[in-house]
């Protein structure tokens, strides 16, 4: 990668947007959502604060092992040293350097009032601070990007010094000064502003980070980009705390589309609607509708003036053609709502649906009734090609015929819960009658379904549950809601995600568990 000519697309999901309040990712999570950045073709992607966060320094103690990233780099973010300790003595930095990410992210203060009052120095031992730490990574071999805190705000208040802090940074090596709004206060034309006038003057390769706090994160990006910043950082689905960071897939959109500027590498932007909504399950965050590119309503209209024009061109009533983002438009009242992504996905899956029109049909019709009942297919992958092998095939893909099963939880004397599962079923030519225990009943049937197939079919046995996540669909009916369950499970090798939907969590449950099976199944077999 040329990090001095390339435009850089940084992303800081997995650290600036796990800040969004109620948004908790595992480590395994992160990694998931790594990969689907990747995928998207973005050219950084901070993973995290090691050394200050124990799950974040595991989260690049599995990386290295795990991640085989082919358009990403990873960094990893820190601060400077502290005041009156040497860089290569300061253990928060030494947990930067031995990382093994390439790439450091520093945090700085550049607002003079926040060096005097947060961390309690003088201003003269923050530059040395920044000085010092961007020196000692450099000579280690890494390279640094610098965050300038509070930039914006530190301009206003201190002109000079926030610029000294910059220049002080790309003198001792830094490769980006990324000027932070950090409170998101900031108008398009400020930005603007402040981005020339930092180039002018210190002559330092300039970044973006903004916040929504003023709804123009991705305005401010956008306008940082045309006075001269070759670096923008945001979060997918524009995650972050508060009101979030710019949406980095509205404002690569933005920069590919409308302004000509080929940030990531060719053709990945139309896997834009596909991760975005992947990601959005990992985090479980319901994805937004109307997200602009990528949600769901982006491209959708209803009967009547709108639907008529599109059908004699779809440019009258759309800004592009939603294909360059992986969406697709929508007539919600037309059959041919959603035809174009199945055949992408078929495509994807092995299945050329091209010729078959009436399959296309078929299958696309009945994606929208499932999902009108409260199925997802964005990231339940191996549930859409059982679906689309029964289509195809006629049947659909199943080893096991099952009679019924049940789940019985009780509280013990000691208030101790257990729950007991039955599962009965057929399986080459043989019935079998399994119960299983567990701590709840999904746990419990989960190893009643396991032992039962395990019988016949012993590969099972490698398959492991690795996440699990439940979704109340129409919260308003409150115990009577429909829930989505999604199953992730693996075979040690690689990984597929299930879905279900029912009455109640156990119900929506038992059907990802079957799929999931089923789905693991037909992989080995095949």
């Amino acid at each position: 990668m040329d990090l001095h000519g390339a435009f850089h697309v940084y992303d800081t999901t997995l650290r600036d947007g796990a800040q969004q309040e109620g948004l908790n990712l595992s480590v395994a999570d992160k990694l998931a959502i790594a990969r689907q950045l990747d995928g998207l073709g973005v050219g950084f992607i901070e993973g995290g604060w090691p050394g200050a966060n124990p799950k974040d320094t595991e989260f690049f103690r599995r990386a290295a092992a795990e991640l085989d990233l082919r358009h990403a780099r990873l960094a990893a973010f820190g601060a400077t040293r502290r005041a009156g300790v040497r860089a290569a003595d300061d253990p928060l930095v030494a947990a930067l350097r031995d990382s093994g990410a390439g790439v450091v992210t520093l945090v700085a203060k550049s607002h003079d009032r926040h060096v005097e009052l947060a961390l309690r120095t003088t201003l003269e031992e923050n530059l040395a601070m920044v000085r010092d730490t961007v020196t000692h990574l450099r000579e280690e071999g890494q390279t640094v990007f610098l965050d300038a805190e509070h930039f914006f705000d530190g301009y206003r208040g201190n002109r000079a010094y926030a610029l000294e802090v910059l220049r002080t940074a790309a003198e001792a090596g830094a490769e980006v000064v990324a000027l932070c709004d950090t409170n998101g206060g900031m108008l398009p034309d400020w930005v603007s502003d402040v981005v020339l006038d930092v180039i002018e003057t210190t002559g330092a390769r300039v970044g973006i980070h903004a916040h929504n706090d003023s709804g123009c994160a991705v305005a401010n990006s956008l306008a940082a980009v045309a006075a001269g910043a070759t670096h923008v950082q945001g979060c997918i689905n524009g995650y972050g705390e508060r009101t979030g960071n710019a949406d980095l897939v509205t404002v690569v959109a933005n920069l590919e589309l409308k302004l000509d500027r080929h940030v990531l590498p060719e053709g990945l932007l139309r896997e834009s609607t596909r991760i975005a909504h992947a990601v959005a399950e990992v985090t479980n965050v319901p994805p937004a509708s109307r997200q602009p590119y990528v949600g769901t309503s982006a491209f959708a209209h209803k009967a009547g003036l709108h639907a008529s024009a599109i059908k004699v061109d779809p440019n009258l009533y759309q800004h592009l053609d939603p294909l360059v983002v992986g969406n697709d438009m929508r007539l919600l009242v037309s059959d041919m709502a959603g035809r174009a992504s199945i055949e992408l996905k078929g495509k994807e899956l092995g299945y050329d649906l091209s010729e078959d029109r009436a399959l296309v049909t078929r299958v696309t019709d009945r994606v929208k009734e499932m999902e009108q009942r409260g199925h997802t297919f964005e990231a339940a992958d191996a549930s859409f090609e059982l679906l689309l092998a029964e289509e195809v095939e006629g049947t659909r893909p199943s080893y096991v015929d099952v009679e019924s099963w049940r789940v019985i939880t009780e509280t013990r004397t000691d208030g101790e819960a257990v729950s007991e599962a039955t599962v009965k079923l057929r399986a080459e030519g043989v019935r079998y009658v399994v119960t299983g225990e567990g701590n709840g009943p999904v746990n419990a049937l989960d190893a009643a379904l396991r032992e039962a197939i395990g019988q016949a079919f012993p590969e099972v046995a490698k398959f492991e549950l690795i996440d699990y996540k439940v979704r109340i669909l129409d919260q308003g009916h409150g115990t009577d809601a429909i829930t989505r369950v999604l199953i992730e499970t693996s075979d040690g090798e690689s990984s597929w995600v299930t879905v279900g939907v029912g009455a109640n969590v156990i119900e929506a449950s038992w059907g990802a568990l079957v799929d999931g099976l089923t789905f693991g199944l037909r992989r080995q077999h095949r």
